[in-house]
């Protein structure tokens, strides 16, 4: 399926490095390279070049609104107007709410600025329910049509906190977790996301058009969601901040689930200071999400702090999370020297001890397989509309749907959750064990051992070249300590190999948000690493 623009409604996955993962690209989608597609890059180029409004964060942005220099409507033009002449190089926007302008225009009548986010055009990843003309479909053309009677408890927190809902973002279809192959970015529906700052290299992970549109201006910040990986090695690729909340501090009601021990909600967005703001819109009790809790904050803003380095005490967990890319070593080494120029105290190294268990852990296998196969029935079975109601019946479906779905991936990972099965004592005792092995004798081990306020290594290398027929190539990276104990990390900027982006990974224990971002804002202002994308066609360079 080839991209149409803007005012289609339909343009038409979980997490990476999970044992069973679950991907896809439109069966129309060109493969990368070629002159038609130079001659595109280098229009697209031309008009993606910086205006006055693509960098601003929403503080900027909402001062020129009360000044009136701006309002919501011309904004969400903007945006919309940058998804049309953009996108088609990129496949970022799944698809675009043809009642986003109207939305615009009713929040510039009520004149009622005070919300946190009023009049920001805001992207969702297409796992995300909204209660609207646009569809959800985690980038299967199973759901496709699928149009929920309610917002999901994220969709409707930004909606009540002034949001304008733009569209959805392009995702790896159901998440990553269709085939056991990286097939980053790519869906049936949405056709292959590219990377804005080299067309022919990966967006990394499942949130890859969240990512992909926060970066190259698309709106003023995305919603990703991650199982492992799936927004901070996204934002890493992408030259953007990604925050993976711990679990249960974004409620999930009306969220595709993926690997619900794992499953978090987050913002993407440019600078630390937005993605904060957003967080602070999203958390809460969800009476829909049985996680959910209550340790969260209204304003995380107020914890960041220019100098919020001085004084903290950083570790660096040297086994399993550097070494398998010299590029992604050298830019951390370099990061690391600016943490200590700015005043923390860097113990180096500090690993965690079960580094190396939690990497090939078969315990994490029992668990995805368990939770994906039960999360994903119950999911189609309640889903409004004429779709398959089971893990059987979309696996039946995708098979009578080869030539598109099963184009360039196989779904090894939907059959092998289908196939394996376990009991509940199994699965109970294999969670237990994740747990045990990345909380209490992990993470928290060695934050305990040296009084360390947080943990920082390289997100993930640079981006890899896409491969839609053998999968895209993945070296290494810091998600899964996090993700196998739902607790957060943030991503941010860190350097570029090559002008292909690297970030740096904050992590913590749970609840550890206002830590972690106070640490990473300061980073960012101490780095200034970020910089728009460039959008180099295939055969330039690196």
């Amino acid at each position: 399926m080839t991209s149409q623009g803007p005012h289609r409604t339909d343009r038409t996955t979980t997490p990476r490095r999970t044992v069973l993962a679950l991907g896809t690209a439109a069966a129309a989608t060109p493969l990368l390279g070629g002159a038609p597609a130079q001659a595109h890059a280098h229009s697209a180029a031309r008009h993606a070049s910086t205006t006055e409004l693509d960098e601003l964060g929403i503080s900027e942005l909402r001062r020129l609104m009360a000044d009136g220099q701006l309002d919501a409507e011309r904004l969400t033009r903007h945006y919309l107007d940058r998804i049309e002449r953009v996108d088609p190089l990129l496949h970022a926007v799944i698809e675009v709410n043809p009642d986003a302008l109207r939305e615009a225009r009713r929040l510039d009548a009520e004149g009622d600025r005070r919300r946190p986010l009023h009049g920001m055009p805001i992207l969702l990843k297409d796992l995300v329910e909204t209660a609207d003309r646009m569809h959800t479909t985690a980038g299967s053309l199973a759901l496709r049509g699928l149009r929920p009677a309610a917002d999901a408890t994220v969709a409707a927190r930004l909606r009540a906190a002034g949001a304008v809902i733009l569209g959805k973002t392009n995702l790896s279809e159901w998440a990553g977790g269709m085939s056991l192959t990286h097939h980053a970015g790519w869906s049936a529906r949405g056709g292959q996301t590219r990377n804005p700052y080299k067309l022919d290299r990966s967006p990394n992970e499942s949130s890859s058009g969240s990512a992909v549109a926060a970066a190259a201006g698309l709106c003023v910040a995305a919603i990703g969601t991650e199982t492992n990986g799936s927004i901070i090695d996204p934002a890493s690729a992408n030259c953007v901040v990604g925050v993976k909340p711990t679990v249960g501090l974004v409620g999930r009601g009306g969220v595709i689930p993926g690997v619900p021990s794992q499953d978090s909600v987050g913002p993407i967005a440019r600078t630390v200071r937005d993605a904060a703001i957003l967080l602070g819109v999203l958390v809460g009790v969800d009476d829909r999400d049985g996680a959910s809790r209550g340790h969260f904050h209204r304003d995380y803003t107020r914890f960041l702090d220019s100098d919020g380095l001085r004084g903290a005490r950083i570790g660096v967990p040297r086994t399993v999370y550097f070494g398998y890319s010299h590029h992604a070593d050298d830019i951390a080494e370099r990061a690391i020297a600016t943490l200590r120029e700015a005043g923390a105290t860097v113990v180096d190294p500090a690993d965690i001890p079960t580094a190396e268990q939690l990497e090939d852990l078969p315990s994490s296998m029992v668990v995805q397989a368990y939770e994906i196969k039960r999360a994903l029935n119950g999911y189609l079975a309640g889903a409004p509309g004429d779709h398959p109601r089971s893990l059987a019946e979309l696996i039946a479906f995708n098979r009578e749907h080869a030539d598109r779905e099963l184009r360039y991936v196989r779904q090894d990972g939907l059959e092998a959750v289908q196939r394996l099965d376990f009991s509940e004592r199994e699965y109970r005792e294999a969670l237990a064990t994740n747990h045990r092995l990345s909380r209490a004798e992990g993470i928290d081990a060695v934050l305990r051992r040296y009084r360390l306020d947080a943990l920082v290594m390289p997100t993930t290398g640079p981006p890899a070249k896409i491969d839609l027929i053998r999968g895209d190539s993945y070296g290494g990276g810091a998600s899964t300590p996090a993700a196998l104990a739902g607790y957060p990390a943030v991503s941010v900027p860190a350097g570029f190999a090559f002008g292909l982006p690297v970030g740096l990974t904050f992590m913590g224990t749970a609840w550890s948000e206002p830590v972690l971002l106070r640490l990473a804002h300061a980073y960012e202002q101490a780095g200034r690493v970020r910089r728009p994308p460039t959008y180099r066609p295939a055969d330039v360079g690196f």
